[in-house]
């Protein structure tokens, strides 16, 4: 690849997947910053116990919905969806899948978590939908 993707194109997609989430989630996303960046921190790959940056592809960072509490004090810290450029091309590279649909996937895992969604209950979720 020559001319590689930019963080700009990654942001010009991921905003997409984000007009597509229908109602009644869209409501609740207009609070989360999109982040776009090569490649997670250290501390991120050693909170997850991950031995390479290759492996983490998006992270979801904030308190899920079910659990914010309006009388909470407010913490400074906004929901932030980061996506990580670099390992999202290099699965691209190794699976042939798509950019656009490699960001829809990982864009809208994360907005599963911000409604407090477990991987194993969006691998549920994904397995019993049919293409």
């Amino acid at each position: 690849m020559t001319n590689p993707p930019t963080i700009t194109d990654f942001e010009t997609i991921a905003r997409r997947v984000f007009e597509t989430i229908p109602a009644p989630f869209a409501g609740h996303l207009g609070d989360i910053v999109l982040r776009i960046e090569d490649w997670p921190a250290l501390e991120i790959l050693d909170h997850f116990e991950m031995t390479s940056p290759y492996q983490l592809t998006g992270l979801y960072q904030g308190i899920p919905i079910g659990e914010k509490s309006q009388w909470a004090p407010p913490s400074g810290e906004g929901d932030t969806i980061t996506l990580y450029r670099r390992p999202l091309l290099a699965e691209m590279a190794q699976t042939g899948v798509t950019l656009d649909a490699l960001i829809r996937h990982v864009v809208i895992h994360e907005v599963g978590h911000h409604f407090g969604l477990s991987d194993a209950d969006m691998h549920a979720i994904e397995d019993s939908v049919e293409d």
